[in-house]
């Protein structure tokens, strides 16, 4: 918890609570639903958390934001997202149910309001979003074909609506084809040796009518 702290100093209370709140609600739930691998969950706040929350430190989204989290499995990015930033709606969507169990559980041990779960491929999912997050659950090509025709007209922040995505290692060859993207060395934020090869990927994508 000291690592949120750490690097991010404007929490509210309830926020300060919410995220404390997490490691318990984890831990219980995975002892009978295993989504998260024991060493991850001895380093919730490390290696899941914190990461899912370097996508604030390339965004502050704005009020009445609309988020997708693609595969969020355990609810990474989707919750800690959706704790900062209550006035903006998440749907967190995963093809696996028991994850999104596990999920609906937590969200509602938080009382949180402003997240919303389907069990469903991200194909079938019928709306449009501002931003769509995702912790490498395909590479890139595939990850925009599954997400065609899902962005949002409407452009609310200076980065344009499209992709965030939570990515490690040498991403050349998979970004090749994707002039308009911009990679953030997450290590620019955060100091822990952890995060020395992983980014958050931007990829602006265009709206479909």
């Amino acid at each position: 918890m000291e690592l949120i702290l750490k690097y991010f100093t404007n929490l509210t209370e309830d926020q300060i609570q919410k995220f404390q709140k997490l490691e318990s609600l984890y831990q219980d739930w995975n002892l009978k639903i295993n989504v998260v691998s024991r060493k991850d969950i001895d380093e919730l706040y490390l290696r899941h958390v914190l990461h899912s929350l370097a996508i604030a430190k390339v965004i502050q989204f704005k009020d009445g934001t609309k988020i997708l989290d693609v595969g969020t499995g355990g609810g990474f990015p989707g919750i800690p997202l959706a704790i900062l930033f209550p006035n903006c709606s998440f749907h967190l969507v995963d093809s696996i149910a028991k994850k999104l169990k596990v999920v609906d559980e937590v969200v509602q041990g938080l009382g949180l309001k402003n997240v919303k779960t389907t069990h469903s491929r991200v194909e079938e999912i019928d709306d449009t979003f501002h931003f769509i997050v995702s912790r490498a659950v395909a590479i890139m090509p595939t990850f925009v074909h599954w997400v065609k025709g899902k962005i949002a007209k409407e452009q609310t922040h200076d980065l344009k609506n499209g992709i965030l995505y939570l990515k490690g290692g040498d991403l050349t060859e998979e970004l090749q084809d994707y002039r308009t993207a911009t990679i953030y060395n997450i290590s620019d934020f955060y100091t822990e040796e952890f995060y020395e090869t992983k980014k958050v990927v931007h990829l602006p994508l265009k709206y479909r009518g």
